[in-house]
């Protein structure tokens, strides 16, 4: 594994860093348990969550309030202090969320339905449409809050920060975060 000091992986870490995981930030109680389709190979290689450069979920975070500066990757535990986790609804990293088959997002619902019943945040807020209506069924579903939950959590879906998904400017993707952060605050 590449040390978080690292500037780089090498193409040799990225290639070795297929089918690893990268373990969750939760704890239990958390205001928000943010949910990526599945880790990338760099943060495969790093260990740490939206690692990739690039990846705007970092400056979304920042932008729409929920951090007091713009974390950086490898400064990922400080988000338990602020209420927020990390997880994934599958565990393993793949260069890119395509390769995951409609079973690997099935299963991973199901466990993802298994951590939040555990932890209890009080929202889960999916990173990902597409894999969120592959993982729960749910082939309509819209950007946005969702009318189902998980016991007492939430659940709202967001687009995915990957810079990949051109359809959101960081603008718009800080816009979709905030509306979950003031929705969090104001009950």
């Amino acid at each position: 594994m590449v040390s978080a000091s690292s500037a780089r992986p090498s193409p040799a870490d990225l290639a070795a860093a297929q089918g690893k995981t990268v373990p969750d930030v939760i704890g239990p109680g958390l205001r928000v348990l943010f949910c990526g389709i599945n880790p990338g190979l760099w943060s495969g290689a790093t260990g740490l969550h939206f690692a990739r450069p690039g990846n705007r979920f970092w400056p979304a975070l920042h932008r729409s309030g929920f951090t007091p500066r713009q974390l950086r990757p490898d400064e990922q535990g400080e988000l338990l202090g602020l209420g927020l986790g990390i997880t994934n609804v599958a565990a393993r990293t793949t260069a890119k969320a395509e390769e995951l088959t409609a079973d690997e997002l099935r299963a991973g619902g199901r466990a993802l339905v298994e951590r939040v019943e555990q932890y209890r945040p009080r929202v889960l807020a999916v990173l990902g449409i597409g894999a969120y209506r592959t993982a729960f069924g749910r082939p309509r579903t819209t950007v946005g809050p969702q009318p189902e939950r998980i016991g007492d959590s939430a659940i709202w879906v967001l687009p995915n920060p990957s810079g990949l998904n051109a359809h959101y400017t960081l603008d718009a993707l800080a816009a979709e975060f905030r509306a979950v952060r003031e929705m969090v605050e104001t009950g």
